[in-house]
């Protein structure tokens, strides 16, 4: 749907903001505006503080509003914290701290007043003047293109970033009238609700098409292809049965091991480097160097981090050519087989009764060493191999078609937050 433009247009000067309609709307500074506060209460809980509900860092980042159906972390605040940081209907609250300067300013909005709910460390609040700014054109405002962009020259750092209380005052934003802030903000609740039906719809396709994708793949390398061989009981809980003539050993007995010759590089030693080599850690490629440490193929294994438990990405991976790997991720070299034919099944397994700790998931070189492998001979391995290729070759092209389609969408939907709050489109 094709949008109409207002009628005549005027320049600001600035040019992330670009030109705005001459009537009824103007600049502004946030500082000017609304009332800015950046939160210092931790995750601690305090003998003799009153119970709080914490609104933390990851509740703003994954969540566009803020509302009585999430589960709150419990904490501690001094009454002194409690009235500087209760948050209240109509407030926006925006991430201040993170490792990517692009995280900087993913705003939330506070969609309904909850009993002692306190916003925690490394947010920031913004309480709109609200005879000025209306809660929810400010958290649209924020969410678009133009402020993520002053966002992003706003932070400070270099291995972790942050926004300054002089940072956030002087973000600039575009201000119609209230009445025309609630009316692009209801059109935005409205269109952005469409979208967003269809980018679940997709999302949903993705993942069923990944699971088919997990499912094929592991019943492959533990069971096999043929169903009609006998089976054995593999001794191993996880496992089950597995063909009677396939081996189940550890893997120290599959695999040469070669930590040692990992070394890990801070991110101060990687700056300035040239850019020539993949530089690998827990979850794949994090950086690129000048040099490299590694030169043919090898399954890479997550040592440590969240994802060993979340599995948000493959634990197991293959790196090849010429790279450099840190200290979060083991190295595996198979004594026999197919590279893939490994991976595949180490991305199959069962990791967690292998894991220690919680807080700080670790998988340790012993442990890992120790686990139970099924091993069918050379042949069927290099024949699973090719089964796998043949039928992910097919289900891929799926997946990736699903998720172009859910990046356009996501595209759309900033650029029409940007165009409404920015006066490019007339939706009265």
């Amino acid at each position: 749907m094709k949008y109409p433009a207002y009628e005549k247009y005027k320049d600001t000067e600035v040019e992330c903001l670009g030109r705005i309609p001459t009537t009824g709307w103007k600049k502004e500074r946030l500082y000017d505006i609304a009332f800015i506060r950046t939160s210092n209460v931790d995750k601690k809980t305090v003998k003799g503080q009153r119970p709080v509900k914490l609104c933390n860092y990851t509740d703003v980042y994954y969540n566009e509003k803020i509302h009585s159906g999430l589960e709150f972390m419990m904490s501690s605040a001094s009454e002194e914290e409690i009235k500087k940081f209760r948050l209240f209907k109509g407030d926006v609250v925006i991430t201040k701290d993170s490792e990517s300067p692009f995280d900087i300013g993913i705003g939330s909005y506070v969609d309904e007043d909850i009993d002692d709910l306190v916003c925690g460390y490394h947010l920031a609040i913004i309480k709109p003047n609200k005879s000025d700014l209306y809660g929810q054109y400010l958290y649209y405002a924020i969410s678009s293109d133009m402020s993520a962009y002053q966002f992003t020259i706003a932070a400070n750092g270099v291995t972790r970033f942050g926004l300054s209380y002089n940072g956030m005052k002087n973000i600039k934003i575009l201000v119609p009238s209230i009445n025309e802030q609630q009316k692009i903000a209801d059109f935005l609740d409205h269109k952005t609700a469409q979208i967003d039906r269809l980018i679940e719809k997709k999302q949903v396709l993705v993942e069923m098409l990944n699971e088919k994708r997990m499912a094929m793949i592991t019943l492959a390398v533990t069971k096999g292809l043929d169903e009609n061989v006998p089976m054995k009981d593999s001794g191993v809980e996880w496992l089950g049965t597995v063909p009677a003539y396939w081996d189940v050993k550890k893997l120290k007995f599959s695999f040469n091991i070669l930590n040692n010759r990992r070394i890990p590089l801070s991110a101060e030693e990687r700056t300035g480097m040239q850019r020539n080599y993949p530089y690998y850690g827990a979850s794949g490629i994090i950086d690129y160097v000048e040099d490299y440490i590694f030169d043919g193929p090898a399954v890479l294994v997550a040592e440590d981090g969240a994802n060993l438990l979340s599995r948000s990405t493959p634990l197991a991976f293959i790196a090849d050519g010429k790279y450099w790997v840190n200290n979060h991720a083991h190295i595996l070299r198979p004594i026999e087989g197919p590279f893939d034919y490994w991976a595949n099944l180490l991305c199959s397994i069962n990791f967690e009764p292998f894991i220690t700790g919680s807080a700080q998931p670790k998988l340790t070189k012993d442990r890992l060493a120790s686990i139970p492998l099924p091993s069918p001979p050379l042949g069927e391995q290099k024949f699973i191999s090719a089964f796998i290729l043949e039928e992910v070759s097919k289900i891929d092209p799926m997946v990736t078609t699903a998720n172009l389609v859910i990046n356009k969408l996501q595209e759309y939907r900033t650029a029409i937050i940007t165009a409404a709050v920015t006066g490019k489109i007339k939706v009265l």
